[in-house]
């Protein structure tokens, strides 16, 4: 969790379920204190296609930073499932009801995460939230799995007042629809959402540019890029926040088809926008921070993940360290 407090609630999501999907059982643990789930007063609720539920509050007091283990128990197929599919964690599927057992049997285990959209804790007056909306260099591709290691979890160790919510989506896009709703078609539900929020970063570009290659797509211009972002940057204005600008990290490590003279090309005439225009409150400067200064169009060896386009955990570190925690302030 990135932020704590007395007591919290979860989200539930069907949002991309085509059918009902029926929760009978759900437990929540936070270290070794286990507590039920319950949906207005029941302990099982249906949440139908499209939609999404709130569980009522759950009164465990949990610190920021402290890892919560929730059981779902599905009775019936559910059909298409919603889900984080890089989320640098692991869920573990088993047959039965076993929200409540204190040891599991035989278990699959899926990088990905089911169901869970949200957890939200009650925040102090005057408290800095934030949300990372972007790609994969927040959700953590390319991190150790299951360490917390993200870019995100590295700036919330930093802040000493309020957290950053990671909304960030592997193989996002800032203009088209692929891995999830491009970002400004989501805007709205992952971001505007979230109570309190008062400052939002944002990181998008990488696989705008790199998967038009691998899709048999145009290739998304520097203009059509830039529009992008600066529609971002007026409807969190508009919202009454602040935006800060991740300059697009370096892939051109990424091999033929992902990194091309064109792509690269293009993501170097939007960063040296985003370092200059004034559409944003503040800007973050990820590029220049992790690229190796021999070739800076690649990753530094000493933080790529291996891939050629995502940070290792060092690299993670980097990124979070780069955001000037001034800028993160009311």
């Amino acid at each position: 969790m990135a932020g704590g407090g007395e007591a919290f609630r979860l989200r539930l999501t069907n949002r991309y379920g085509r059918t009902p999907l029926a929760i009978q059982a759900a437990t929540v643990a936070v270290g070794h204190r286990q507590a039920v789930l319950s949906f207005d007063g029941a302990e099982h609720c249906v949440i139908p296609a499209g939609e999404e539920c709130f569980s009522d509050p759950v009164d465990l007091p949990v610190a920021a930073g402290t890892d919560l283990v929730v059981s779902l128990y599905l009775p019936e197929r559910t059909g298409l499932a919603t889900h984080s599919h890089r989320p640098a964690e692991v869920a573990r599927i088993a047959d039965g009801n076993h929200v409540t057992s204190p040891v599991l049997p035989w278990t699959e285990q899926v990088e990905a995460r089911y169901y869970i959209s949200g957890v939200d804790v009650p925040a102090p007056q005057d408290t800095v939230i934030a949300a990372a909306f972007g790609d994969s260099w927040f959700e953590g591709v390319g991190t150790t799995t299951s360490a917390n290691h993200r870019s995100v979890d590295f700036l919330n160790r930093r802040l000493k007042r309020g957290w950053v919510v990671n909304q960030g989506i592997a193989g996002n896009r800032l203009l088209r629809d692929g891995v999830g709703e491009h970002a400004l078609a989501r805007f709205d539900r992952d971001v505007l959402s979230i109570p309190a929020l008062t400052h939002v970063l944002v990181h998008f570009g990488i696989n705008d540019l790199g998967l038009p290659g691998v899709l048999g797509e145009p290739p998304t211009t520097a203009s059509a890029l830039i529009e992008g972002f600066s529609a971002l940057a007026g409807r969190a204005h508009r919202a009454g926040l602040k935006i800060l600008a991740a300059t697009i990290g370096p892939f051109a490590g990424a091999g033929p088809g992902i990194s091309t003279p064109e792509g690269l090309a293009t993501r170097r005439e939007v960063n040296d926008w985003i370092r200059t225009t004034d559409a944003f409150d503040s800007v973050v400067d990820v590029a220049r921070t992790v690229a190796d200064p021999h070739a800076p169009d690649h990753i530094h060896p000493a933080l790529d993940s291996g891939d050629g386009m995502h940070l290792n955990d060092k690299g993670a570190e980097a990124m979070a360290d780069a955001v000037n925690l001034d800028d993160l302030a009311l």
